[in-house]
């Protein structure tokens, strides 16, 4: 360790005071003298210690409603001046400024007040903090010399170090630190220019603000995204690759779930889970009925829906139990332990649920590297893809249709039972990797064709992978048959009705043979390309 700086005057302006006390304590122990403001002072002169204001500091009072107390020369030349140059001192003392060696500084919790229903306009510009950013920036700028201290999770550790040195610290843990708070500020002036954004007027001031819906609102001039690293994986996809999860913060999704077992999440465990859960909640959409989908390097091999989630895990492993051995499965229901008994006889690699009852828990308690994990239901907006020298935005693909919806193009109507299937085999097939067909019946996923460069080998593939009997079952293609020859296919597996997107120019030649092959077909009008 090298370029230890000795601290002798702190000065301490917080929104989070968790721990401020003891910190502030251990500081004054080393014979630093205390600087602060407001609520800050207060709180550190109840706990008795002895602080200055910063009005005495700059000869100045805090004025505007506490908007102005720290942006003055006494403060910012305190940070700033460069120690080891002959011109700056002599400026800080030609015109009285004392050094401020360390600055122990959170901001205004502007995404906390953001997210309080109700929040005005005029709540949200005022807590948008000025100062403290200001102050964040001129210690960190000038770190050779001065400490900035952004988190209370790293009281400890410069309390710690203050002991080892008597009272000094180095120029590791300043760099480190300064690295850290220029994050801090990047992310909240972020938080602002995207909340700012997304506000459709700022009038009037003081009733509840009017945000954009995020699912239909326009793409930004600048896409701004700041998320803090919520952990680091052992590697990648493969183990020659290096990675991490970050998180948007809201504790929603795969990347907020919570887990309560199990070895840790792998990337591919976190990828696969983000594809089950999102099927699974699409499952769920219209009705009460559990659903349960299971998960092959993101396509999945099973999925159902059933009265209880016994029920619909069975018929979702049913489908496949060969390719379900070592995947992961989602399910949009309180998984009991009926349910855990029977998923316990498998081995898989991961589970999310909204929640897993004691019952359960007990159950899976014994399978010690099976992970478990809690998910709150999140609906992302916006769906993005890195390409070399870019990224791609697109909105997320929420798009679905009801039974009004759909136009029957045959001479043939489907069935209820057959409309019932098509319409839980179309949910599927958006989830499936394109070219995609999905074979199904009575919400009962029966094959998979994932992935294909032809739609008539995607129909093939997903027949040949069927265990169960595909005579009478219904099929769902995720974009149009370009010709009537990948149809033949799927009716040749036992197709009765078939669900596209239509919009092929070769429509009226595929419409022709349903009709000649006698089955039902209708139209969606939307694509679900999946890359």
């Amino acid at each position: 360790m090298s370029g230890k700086r000795q601290m002798r005057r702190a000065l301490l302006s917080v929104t989070d005071k968790s721990g401020l006390v003891a910190f502030a304590t251990q500081l004054a122990g080393h014979g630093i003298e205390l600087v602060s403001t407001g609520g800050t002072a207060r709180a550190l002169r109840e706990s008795g210690l002895i602080v200055l204001d910063i009005s005495e500091l700059t000869g100045f009072p805090e004025m505007l409603d506490g908007r102005v107390k720290t942006l003055h020369p006494k403060v910012h030349g305190g940070i700033l001046h460069i120690r080891g140059n002959a011109e700056h001192r002599a400026a800080v003392e030609e015109h009285g400024i004392q050094p401020i060696d360390m600055v122990v500084v959170n901001l205004y919790a502007f995404e906390a007040t953001v997210s309080k229903p109700g929040a005005t306009f005029a709540e949200i510009i005022e807590n948008i903090d000025i100062g403290g950013p200001s102050m964040i920036r001129s210690a960190a700028k000038n770190f050779e010399d001065v400490t900035i201290v952004t988190s209370p999770a790293d009281y400890r550790a410069i309390a710690e170090e203050l002991a080892a040195n008597a009272g000094a610290l180095t120029r590791e843990t300043r760099w480190r630190l300064a690295q850290q708070a220029f994050s801090v500020t990047a992310a909240y002036d972020t938080a602002i220019a995207n909340t700012l954004q997304g506000i459709v007027s700022p009038e009037p001031a003081e009733s509840p603000v009017q945000f954009f819906d995020p699912l239909t609102s326009e793409f930004p001039n600048a896409l701004r995204i700041s998320y803090p690293l919520a952990q680091r994986l052992r590697y990648g996809e493969n183990p020659h690759q290096r990675a991490a999860l970050y998180s948007d913060g809201s504790g929603t999704g795969i990347a907020g779930a919570t887990q309560l077992q199990g070895k840790e999440l792998s990337f591919n465990n976190l990828v696969d889970l983000d594809a089950c859960w999102d099927l699974v909640q699409d499952l769920g959409k219209d009705s009460d009925a559990a659903g349960v989908a299971i998960i092959k390097h993101t396509n999945p091999c099973g999925a159902a829906t059933g009265a209880t989630v016994l029920e619909a895990y069975r018929k979702a492993l049913a489908a496949d139990p060969v390719s379900a051995f070592g995947g992961v499965i989602g399910i949009n229901r309180e998984v009991d332990d009926a349910a855990a008994e029977e998923i316990a006889k498998l081995f898989v690699e991961a589970i999310a649920a909204p929640s897993f009852s004691p019952e359960a828990r007990g159950r899976f308690s014994a399978k010690k590297n099976l992970r478990l994990v809690e998910v709150r239901h999140a609906q992302a907006a916006r769906a993005l893809k890195q390409v070399s020298g870019g990224l791609l935005l697109q909105d997320a693909d929420h798009g679905s249709v009801s039974a009004t919806e759909l136009e029957t193009v045959t001479v043939r109507k489907p069935t209820e039972d057959e409309l019932s299937s098509l319409l839980f085999a179309w949910r599927v097939c958006k989830h499936v990797k394109s070219n995609a067909i999905v074979y199904a019946r009575n919400g009962q996923v029966l094959g998979v064709g994932a992935g294909q460069m032809s739609r008539v080998d995607a129909a093939k593939f997903g027949a040949m992978k069927a265990v169960l009997p595909l005579a009478g079952c219904v099929a769902a293609s995720d974009a149009f048959f370009p010709f009537p020859d990948g149809l033949e296919v799927v009716v040749a597996a036992g197709a009765t009705a078939v669900i596209q997107p239509g919009g092929s120019v070769k429509d009226p030649e595929v419409i022709a043979a349903s009709d000649s092959l006698g089955i039902a077909m209708v139209f969606t009008h939307m694509r679900h390309f999946r890359h």
